[in-house]
């Protein structure tokens, strides 16, 4: 693998960050009508969904279907976003958050570790709404590419007004893969992806919309990622 160094100094990587706040999140799931709190501890995420240049310089392998280097990756699996999250702290010299045993597709995270991962699904809601409980944190049409406004393709990311706490494409663009297991006694290792794409109607462009799928199979072209730290990682 490539060193992300040889491209992409760790300034560059830093200013991609946000810090976002201690608080609470009220969690829903539509189709098991169940709710939940969660608190979250203060954290840091990437402004923007990982664009294809940044992940072409730390894996030397562009995936997308739309190309473009301000484009967000997609066409990725949860295990691709896991492994970029692995490669990018080693490449810095920070600890992997993840140790994956590919025979039996076990993967563990270690959130206490100081390197790059994927946001869990309470972090990614509770960061999009940055402090309210609205579904969405604007009017759609500003915030978000999706069907009505997307030209059926991914759009650079960063062009639409970001959040209360400096977040682009939170809605819109693409989904975004989280580290959760969705509902492991029906769905096994199917992972949390939120936030709706560029094909979604508005009524699926909602912070609190949950989907799943196999982590190590499933793959499309509305479909990537961002990236997580503890404070202080």
């Amino acid at each position: 693998m490539k060193t992300i160094k040889e491209n992409i100094d760790k300034k560059a990587i830093d200013g991609l960050f946000v810090t976002i706040p201690t608080g609470a999140i009220g969690m829903r799931d539509d189709r098991t009508k169940e709710t939940w709190s969660v608190e979250i501890n203060s954290f840091e995420l990437s402004k923007f969904p990982i664009t294809q240049e940044i992940y072409r310089a730390l894996t030397d392998e562009n995936p997308s279907t739309f190309k473009g280097d301000k484009l967000p990756v997609e066409n990725v699996s949860w295990i691709d976003a896991v492994n970029f999250c692995n490669g990018l702290s080693d490449s810095l010299g920070k600890d992997k958050c993840y140790a994956i045993d590919l025979a039996t597709e076990k993967v563990t995270l270690n959130s206490k570790a100081n390197g790059f991962r994927l946001p869990t699904e309470a972090e990614w809601q509770y960061a999009c709404q940055a402090g309210v409980k609205d579904i969405r944190y604007g009017e759609l049409n500003k915030i978000a590419w999706f069907k009505d406004n997307s030209n059926n393709q991914t759009q650079k990311v960063g062009q639409k007004k970001p959040n209360e706490w400096g977040l682009y494409d939170m809605l819109g663009n693409v989904w975004e893969w989280c580290s959760d297991i969705y509902d492991e006694t029906v769905y096994g290792t199917y992972r949390v992806f939120r936030g709706g794409g560029w094909c979604d109607h508005e009524r699926s462009v909602m912070a609190t919309n949950r989907r799943r799928s196999h982590p190590f199979s499933f793959k499309i072209d509305d479909l990537g990622f961002r990236i997580a730290r503890n404070v202080n990682g």
